[in-house]
């Protein structure tokens, strides 16, 4: 799953392949036709990993700091660990690009990733008392987008300070905690 999802992380889904993947990881093809009935089902599960492995990571981050405002103020690093790993794009990200390409179980599941950090964002906004529950509705997508946005930017110069400078400016302007 892991090698499944730094390829898609690369290439996106039409560059992930069964057969390649088999060679990455040392096993046969057929290995991978076992778990997996098709490509689709591939996509789909390693997509779900992701958006999984995101909601713990982003429940964790509130667990740890016990403070929602804290938390938003680490949020912005859950994106820029991706260009620290070899100025790759969340997996999600790069499914979207792709999504009128998708199969709609790999749509499902790449949506699925959205919807997760922005619940996770309006939540943590109303429990900070930053906006109240109906304004979190417009504002929790706005951050998600300009924080997605900002990655997409410091990733096509292959330079993180695109990254760290449009987040500094969110932070001065109040869409994002300072």
């Amino acid at each position: 799953m892991g090698a499944a999802r730094r390829t898609a992380q690369a290439h996106g889904y039409g560059g992930l392949s069964c057969r390649d993947l088999a060679a990455d990881v040392g096993i046969k093809a057929a290995s991978i036709d076992h778990h997996f009935a098709s490509k689709a089902d591939l996509g789909a599960a390693v997509a779900r990993r992701y958006w999984q492995d995101t909601a713990a990571e982003l429940d964790a981050i509130l667990a740890e700091t016990g403070d929602p405002v804290r938390s938003l103020q680490r949020y912005p690093n859950t994106f820029r660990r991706s260009l620290a790993d070899g100025n790759r794009l969340c997996l999600c990200s790069v499914m979207s690009a792709e999504y009128a390409t998708l199969p709609d179980v790999v749509q499902r599941e790449a949506r699925a990733f959205a919807d997760v950090n922005i619940a996770w964002i309006g939540k943590a906004l109303v429990n900070a008392k930053l906006v109240d529950p109906k304004d979190s509705e417009a504002r929790a997508p706005a951050i998600f987008a300009a924080i997605s946005g900002a990655r997409l930017l410091a990733r096509s110069r292959a330079d993180s300070a695109l990254f760290d400078t449009p987040i500094e400016r969110y932070r001065a302007s109040g869409l994002l905690p300072a």
